[in-house]
């Protein structure tokens, strides 16, 4: 049995990218001592107050999402900043996503991160 452990995080004035670092560390178990790659060992991670998060550099004017419909032409392009006004909580994931290994696991772990 798994003993999984509940980390609060508060996101005001956190960088984008060290926040979603961090993050994806408690999700995959690497503060653990029993941390294996091949099993998913890690935390419940619940992040607060993600609308007051900070964005360094460019990002907010130049920074665009791409996803594609997979038919010809269906390349479609969202702005960094319309995202994060929409729904902030989506571009931390869409971080802590990019960050955590490619693998099996992934979308699993990614289920344990929960925005209030």
């Amino acid at each position: 049995m798994i003993k999984r452990k509940v980390h609060i995080i508060d996101a005001t004035d956190q960088v984008l990218g060290r926040l979603a670092s961090k993050i994806s560390l408690l999700l995959q178990g690497k503060n653990k001592p029993n941390f294996r790659p091949h099993e998913d060992v890690g935390d419940i991670v619940i992040v607060r107050n993600v609308d007051k998060i900070r964005i360094t550099g460019k990002k907010a004017k130049e920074k665009k999402y791409y996803r594609h419909s997979g038919y010809l032409g269906g390349l479609k392009e969202i702005p960094f900043e319309k995202l994060f006004k929409k729904d902030p909580a989506e571009v931390l994931r869409k971080a802590v996503w990019g960050m955590l290994p490619k693998n099996r696991l992934r979308a699993r772990r990614i289920k344990r991160l929960k925005f209030e």
